[in-house]
């Protein structure tokens, strides 16, 4: 058996079994007995949803560089921005290992996550003003451009990285 076996549960019985079941009631059973969350739907498709069936502002929070591709979420941004002008903020930050490392790659320490948020901000706000785009860095992008364009650039908001001390503290 694999270190984790998918399983969902029935309507009609709490007892775990193989047959297909809504996702409301999926869940992951660890080697170690104990479930688990196993995913959540993409914020990027209730956003839209969201945006569509009503007339509020709505925020999304994301992490680009290490799962979500800066490209790829100025893309998303500009997408929602442009189909719904001035209702749309993007939160961008430099992640967090238990949503971050599903991609297998090495999580990196905090210095080098924040720089890799300065790219990502740098580049997801050149796409969003119609630029062409070449970067390489700790994240590489190879003459990217963005087509659809929103009238109103969505407000980027996020931390403002700080220079780590040499004991570990910010300054």
């Amino acid at each position: 058996m694999s270190r984790s076996t998918r399983r969902s549960c029935s309507a009609t019985s709490s007892k775990p079994s193989k047959s297909a079941s809504p996702p409301a009631c999926r869940r992951t059973i660890s080697a170690r007995g104990g479930a688990r969350q196993g995913e959540s739907g993409l914020a990027w498709s209730f956003l839209g949803a969201a945006l569509a069936s009503t007339t509020l502002p709505f925020g999304v929070v994301n992490a680009p560089g290490q799962r979500y591709h800066p490209a790829i979420i100025g893309q998303a941004i500009a997408t929602l921005a442009q189909m719904f002008p001035g209702r749309l903020w993007a939160a961008l930050g430099s992640g967090e290992a238990s949503n971050e490392r599903v991609t297998g790659d090495v999580w990196p320490r905090k210095e080098v996550r924040d720089q890799r948020l300065v790219e990502c901000v740098t580049i997801i706000r050149r796409l969003l003003h119609g630029e062409e785009v070449s970067h390489e860095g700790l994240v590489h992008v190879n003459r990217a451009r963005l087509w659809t364009l929103p009238e109103i650039v969505p407000d980027l908001v996020g931390p403002r990285p700080r220079p780590v001390t040499p004991h570990g503290r910010t300054a």
